[in-house]
């Protein structure tokens, strides 16, 4: 567990492609929430999870911990997505963050892995003055499972501000280090797997 390092979790999409609430599907008899929380609490001592559907998840999400109210913008009928939500839980924990770091996470990540996790997070004593440790993929960054300095609010609100809301258009204005990937293969294949999100039927079929 490294103190120096917190850790918010995302559960506030409509789920419109699942067609039911990703957060609660069960999978390895947990739901998928509840698992990236106990997994997230062996890596920090905090965890938070942001999210506007409180009192669904109040009995799935462990005591241990925190839930922040994901709130809409003026104007807006729906969720904002994720760098709003990200932006969000930061500004309303800044006073229980301590920690240089946070590790943001989706809800839905049935192949997350702790040890692996372990791995990443060793790899924050090398960053330079960048503001966030992501991987990287074909498409580009994997915004929702990786590492960002806590003092990266102001600029996320100032994109927010201008209309900003996408996480991968912020990064692109920003210094973002690449996690490494290992070079053994098993090792590798669990690292690209854990990037796997569940976010239809289908993709729920290949875990199942």
């Amino acid at each position: 567990m490294n103190p120096s390092l917190s850790v918010i979790i995302l559960a506030g999409g409509q789920s419109s492609r699942m067609g039911r609430d990703k957060a609660l599907i069960v999978v390895e008899g947990i739901p998928l929430l509840q698992r990236t929380c106990a997994i997230a609490l062996q890596c920090a001592p905090q965890v938070l999870v942001v999210t506007a559907a409180m009192r669904d998840y109040s009995k799935v999400v462990p005591d241990r911990c925190g839930l922040i109210e994901e709130t809409l913008l003026p104007g807006n009928s729906k969720p904002q997505g994720p760098l709003v939500g990200f932006a969000q839980g930061l500004a309303q924990s800044q006073t229980q963050i301590k920690a240089e770091w946070v590790l943001l996470l989706a809800c839905d990540l049935p192949r997350l892995n702790q040890a692996v996790l372990q791995l990443w997070i060793l790899q924050l004593a090398w960053v330079g003055g960048a503001i966030a440790l992501l991987p990287k993929g074909e498409k580009g960054w994997e915004p929702l499972c990786g590492f960002y300095r806590t003092d990266c609010l102001p600029s996320l609100t100032q994109f927010i501000n201008r209309g900003g809301r996408s996480l991968q258009v912020w990064l692109a204005q920003e210094i973002v280090q690449t996690i490494q990937f290992s070079d053994d293969p098993d090792e590798n294949r669990q690292e690209q797997a854990m990037l796997f999100n569940c976010n239809t039927p289908d993709d729920l079929l290949q875990i199942s």
